[in-house]
């Protein structure tokens, strides 16, 4: 499995709309070939710690193809509707395969 966690720092008074942004995105990434799970965290504390955004893929290439889709495109088009001073610096994007996983039986 292929992990990616973007870390985006939103400025607390811009929450409640970077919020709003997810809740009503397009979901076109749900039905790309590969794909497994979406998860938007909220920060404990906004005023120090980035929103955390984590898409799990069955593989890095399925990643990969979904990065190079029209349909990532179309769904990121909306990423500049927030105002500059929304964010507290700019976001960073990591890539991780996964070594091991737990759940509860």
């Amino acid at each position: 499995m292929f992990v990616t966690i973007n870390r985006i720092p939103v400025n607390p008074e811009f929450a409640a709309a970077f919020e709003a942004r997810f809740q009503d995105r397009a979901r076109a990434v749900d039905e790309a070939p590969g794909f497994v799970r979406n998860l938007v965290l909220r920060p404990a504390d906004p005023a120090t710690q980035p929103y955390l955004v984590q898409t799990f893929w069955e593989s890095r290439e399925a990643f990969e193809a979904w990065v190079q889709s029209p349909a990532f495109r179309e769904g990121h088009a909306r990423a500049g509707s927030l105002p500059r001073e929304a964010f507290r610096g700019a976001n960073e994007l990591e890539t991780f395969e996964v070594l091991s996983d737990s759940v509860r039986p």
